[in-house]
């Protein structure tokens, strides 16, 4: 899976990560391994002229997600038998996102975590317009998040788990492998 990420916004975030985030969503979607995407950073400004230049409505907003025209509309990217695709653009706004994370009481990145998933799920043609849309596509995005939440926490666990242990080990002097042993019958 390709995906590639600019930041033009002008906020330094862990970019890395929101890929991470992208690539988990769209694994969990069955997406295939072939389709290709690309992530936005931009400013308050860029944000504000893209929505009303595309949707019509004033100011910024946190995401836009832009579908690639050559998708089979009547057919979703993780439908069964996916062929490759370019899946579109997703177009992060951090400045604006960090004033919902602080309503939300979560850091910035965890903010741009939810809005990854939401732009992806929006790529493969969820919506939320009607109330039973709403439903089922904010159903989806918590449990991927909340599924890459726990999976990122038990990686860092394990991570956490294996320095313990290579302290341990270097206290020990176990840290190092021992000196090569001389073959049998010499002497060293």
């Amino acid at each position: 899976m390709s995906i590639e990420i600019a930041n033009e916004s002008g906020v330094v975030v862990d970019e890395t990560s929101i890929v991470s985030a992208a690539r988990y969503a769209l694994d969990k979607m069955e997406v295939s391994p072939l389709a290709e995407l690309s992530i936005l950073l931009v400013t308050l400004e860029v944000m504000e002229d893209l929505h009303e230049r595309w949707m019509d409505l004033p100011g910024p907003t946190d995401v836009m997600a832009f579908p690639m025209d050559e998708l089979d509309s009547s057919r979703r990217p993780d439908a069964p038998d996916a062929s490759p695709a370019l899946l579109g653009d997703i177009v992060l706004c951090p400045a604006f996102a960090k004033d919902q994370a602080k309503t939300a009481g979560h850091a910035l990145i965890d903010e741009l975590h939810l809005l990854t998933v939401h732009g992806v799920l929006h790529l493969l043609g969820y919506d939320h317009a009607e109330p039973a849309e709403e439903r089922e596509m904010f159903a989806l995005q918590k449990r991927i998040l909340g599924e890459y939440q726990d999976a990122v926490a038990a990686l860092d666990k394990r991570d956490a788990q294996r320095n313990t242990d290579d302290r341990v080990l270097g206290i020990a002097g176990l840290d190092t492998p021992a000196a090569a042993e001389p073959p049998a019958g010499e002497t060293p």
